[in-house]
């Protein structure tokens, strides 16, 4: 269910908006949404949820219901109230494309509109991105420590209620997931739907052997056996060997499970008997609380793993239970121009960087990324000269570079005047150009444990700005 209502935003956004058209303040601004840090002490990000933000804000409004709603709280006076029940979003969006991999302190999404209809959406946008981009982050992490092994999402039970189960399936396929067990979500967004047996389905059985040989009867081209259900190795294993020789004899593929107790241990004694019984184009699945760093773990060791069923701490965030994304003025209009704006902080890292920027990639000659430039989006960067980087909050640090590869700009127009001027690409192909993103990417960034920091720098210009608005401000004791 997508909800559309002009309700979905924070009641603060509602007062500054009558606040806002009370006063006859709602000039042209622009909107930055960037993320303050990496999530899980990672070295990158995947971003995600653009898609619902475009299809929402098409279609974004105050019912008759909702403007009763907000009549009944008494804060809101009539005038504010029917210019809501007439209110579309007719704004501009320029986002980098999802699944692309992002990095702290650049512009993920920037919004062109009136500072009205920019404060409404403020809420949504971060509720949406951050979540499904904490969740993609976290799959495209299980996605590299599995090293080729198949990682099936199983989170619909332990998520965030419905929509956040819908929401973290979507995201989980960008990241890297290769099927998930939400049926729901596979048919909403066509993603491959995967699924094995409970224990209860053994349990309901006389006999074990039964239970899986009744499985396999109604599911020749789809068993995985649960094999833990009693005793995985005296009992499980031999009676699923009895199934599995018939369904391979007869030319179907076979796979068991393992839910529970020592996965490396127990994975190795089960590759050993299926082996042994000339089963060894049979797959083993694994599942049970299982994250990155027992992935990546397993793996080192050996495991003989080939599909990882990965759910609690997949859909939930596991260690990290947000994501750090955040939605700031960055430039408005004035005088027939637009006058770049900044958040001052104690803390440097919680300041802005002020005016209508653009990201720019710089690549190596292999095509890797090797450092993002955050510019104003009029500034010409096309990698035919030494640029210099400074750091975004220390003004001492800084570096020269020369890209000898491509230099790409991030953001691209999604949204013209409140309509789509863009193709949306499908989850497929949204989940090739994350793992295209994630092989160019240097393998120290990539690292589970502490990663090598990406550079992610602002030019020379927007340096020169923050500096002449922090002397302007800080001077007049504001």
């Amino acid at each position: 269910m997508r909800i559309t209502s002009g309700l979905l935003t924070d009641l603060y956004e509602l007062t500054m908006m009558q606040g806002y058209h009370h006063y006859d303040l709602n000039p042209r601004v622009v909107f930055d949404m960037f993320f303050r840090k990496q999530p899980f002490q990672g070295g990158f990000s995947v971003f995600a949820g653009l898609e619902d933000v475009l299809e929402v804000l098409k279609e974004l409004h105050f019912s008759d219901e909702d403007i009763e709603y907000l009549d009944s709280l008494g804060l809101f006076d009539d005038d504010f109230l029917e210019y809501l029940r007439e209110f579309r979003f007719q704004g501009d969006i320029y986002a980098v494309p999802e699944g692309t991999v992002v990095f702290p302190q650049e512009p993920m999404i920037r919004i062109h509109g009136t500072l009205i209809e920019c404060q409404l959406i403020e809420s949504l946008v971060l509720n949406m991105v951050n979540f499904q981009t904490l969740v993609a982050t976290k799959t495209a992490r299980i996605y590299l420590a599995a090293n080729g092994g198949k990682v099936l999402e199983f989170g619909l039970r332990r998520a965030q209620g419905v929509d956040g189960a819908l929401s973290a399936s979507r995201a989980a396929y960008i990241g890297g997931a290769g099927a998930t067990s939400n049926t729901l979500a596979g048919r909403r967004y066509r993603i491959p739907v995967s699924g094995t047996m409970a224990h209860s389905w053994v349990m309901a059985f006389e006999k074990e052997d039964e239970a899986f040989e009744k499985f396999a009867e109604l599911y020749p081209d789809k068993t995985t056996v649960l094999i833990d259900t009693y005793d995985t190795l005296n009992s499980g294993i031999q009676n699923a060997i009895q199934v599995g020789k018939r369904l391979m004899a007869e030319g179907h593929p076979f796979a068991v499970r393992l839910d529970s107790g020592d996965i490396q241990y127990l994975s190795m004694q089960v590759r050993r008997a299926l082996d042994r019984a000339g089963l060894t184009e049979a797959k083993i699945a694994a599942s049970n609380e299982l994250n990155e760093e027992i992935i990546h773990q397993l793996v080192t060791d050996g495991a003989p793993i080939d599909l990882w069923g990965v759910g609690t701490h997949l859909v939930t965030g596991g260690s990290e239970s947000s994501f750090s994304g955040v939605y700031k003025l960055a430039a408005r209009e004035e005088n027939g121009g637009f006058q770049p704006t900044m958040k001052f902080s104690d803390n440097p890292e919680k300041s802005t960087n002020p005016g209508i920027k653009q990201v720019y990639r710089f690549h190596d000659e292999t095509g890797s990324p090797i450092a993002d430039l955050v510019a104003f989006d009029d500034e010409e960067i096309d990698g035919s000269r030494i640029y210099t980087f400074h750091h975004p909050f220390v003004d001492y640090r800084h570096f020269t570079l020369e890209s000898p590869g491509d230099v790409v700009p991030l953001l691209v127009p999604y949204m013209k005047e409140g309509k789509l001027v863009r193709k949306l690409p499908t989850l497929q192909e949204i989940q090739t150009l994350t793992r295209s993103n994630l092989q160019a990417l240097d393998g120290t960034f990539k690292r589970i444990i502490n990663p090598h920091i990406y550079r992610v720098s602002i030019s020379d210009s927007v340096k020169r700005t923050k500096e002449t608005i922090l002397k302007r401000y800080l001077g007049n004791g504001v």
